[in-house]
C-alpha cells in the first residue's frame, strides 16, 4: 500500500464507512427503544439521524471515489477494492432515497445496514493499489451496464430488508422490533414489487452488457463462468417471482427466497469476476 493512497482517498473512505456504521447503530437502537415502549417522537428523531448519517456516508464516499479517480486516472471499475467502494456508495444513494420515501418500512434498516458493515469490513481488508484500465472499458455501453447493475443490486438489498423482517417476525423477541411496520402480507407484497423492478433492471443490465461485449470483444455472449452465473441469477429471480405469483407462500419462505436471490446476485457481482477468465477482469 503506498503512502499516496493513504494521503488521498482512504481518510474519506474511512469517514464514509464510519458514518454508515453510526447509522446502523442508531437504526438498531431506535427500533429497539421505540418498540419497547419508547415515544414515537424519539423514534422520529432517530430516523432523521439515520438518514442524515446515510447522506453523510454517501458524500464522504463520493469524495473518496473522486480522490482515487484523480490519483489513478480512471473510475472505480476494475479491482475488488474499487468495486466495493463504488458499490457501497451506490447502495447508500439508493437506500437513502428508499429510506426517505418509504417511512412505513424504515425499521427494515436493522436488516439492511448490517450488510453495509459486512461490505465495509471486507473493503478495509483490501489493498488500494492502482489498477490498469483496459481499452475495452472506454465504451458508453459500459457506463449504462454499470448504472443498471448498481440500481438492480440496490433494489435487491431493499427487498432483503423487507425479507429479513418477515423472517425475524417468527421470533417473538425480534417481532416486537417491527411493531410499527405493516403486517407481513403488506411487507411481502411490497418486497416482491421491488423484486419485479429489480428484474427489469437486471434484464436491461444484461442487454446493455451484451451490446458492450459486442463492441469491445466482438461477441454478445460467450457463456463464460461470469456470464453463466449472471444468467442463472436472472433466471432465479424470474423463477422466484413466478413462484410468489403462482402459489400461496408463507411470508418467511418468501423472505428466504429473496435472500437466496440476493446472495446469488452478490456472489456473481463481487465473486465471479475474480475467479473467472472472462474479459470483465480487464485482462484484454
Amino acid at each position: 500500500m503506498n503512502a499516496e493512497g493513504f494521503a488521498t482517498e482512504l481518510p474519506w473512505m474511512w469517514s464514509g464507512l464510519a458514518a454508515y456504521a453510526l447509522a446502523t447503530l442508531v437504526a438498531i437502537s431506535g427500533v429497539v427503544i421505540q418498540n419497547a415502549g419508547g415515544t414515537s417522537t424519539r423514534g422520529g428523531r432517530s430516523e432523521r439521524l439515520v438518514l442524515a448519517l446515510l447522506i453523510a456516508g454517501v458524500v464522504l464516499l463520493a469524495a473518496a471515489i473522486a480522490q482515487r479517480w484523480v490519483r489513478i486516472g480512471h473510475g472505480p471499475w476494475i479491482s475488488l477494492f474499487e468495486l466495493l467502494m463504488s458499490q457501497l456508495w451506490s447502495l447508500g444513494v439508493i437506500y437513502a432515497v428508499a429510506y426517505w420515501r418509504m417511512p412505513r418500512f424504515r425499521a427494515s434498516a436493522v436488516v439492511v445496514l448490517p450488510v453495509f458493515w459486512v461490505l465495509g469490513s471486507w473493503l478495509l481488508t483490501l489493498e488500494p493499489k492502482a489498477s490498469h484500465f483496459p481499452a475495452t472499458y472506454y465504451n458508453e455501453w459500459k457506463w449504462i451496464h454499470v448504472f443498471l447493475g448498481k440500481v438492480y443490486l440496490a433494489l435487491l438489498l431493499i427487498g432483503v430488508g423487507l425479507a429479513g423482517v418477515m423472517i425475524l417476525r417468527r421470533f417473538p423477541r425480534a417481532a416486537r422490533w417491527f411493531g410499527s411496520m405493516p403486517a407481513d402480507d403488506v411487507v411481502d407484497r411490497v418486497a416482491w414489487r421491488v423484486m419485479m423492478l429489480a428484474l427489469v433492471f437486471d434484464s436491461l443490465m444484461l442487454i446493455a452488457g451484451a451490446v458492450w461485449a459486442q463492441d469491445a470483444w466482438g461477441r454478445y455472449w460467450s457463456w463464460d463462468s461470469l456470464e453463466t452465473s449472471a444468467f442463472v441469477t436472472w433466471l432465479a429471480l424470474g423463477v422466484g417471482i413466478h413462484v410468489r405469483l403462482t402459489y400461496r407462500v408463507a411470508p418467511w419462505i418468501s423472505g428466504a427466497i429473496i435472500i437466496g436471490i440476493f446472495v446469488l446476485a452478490f456472489t456473481t457481482y463481487l465473486g465471479m469476476p475474480y475467479v473467472s477468465p472472462a474479459a470483465h477482469k480487464g485482462m484484454v
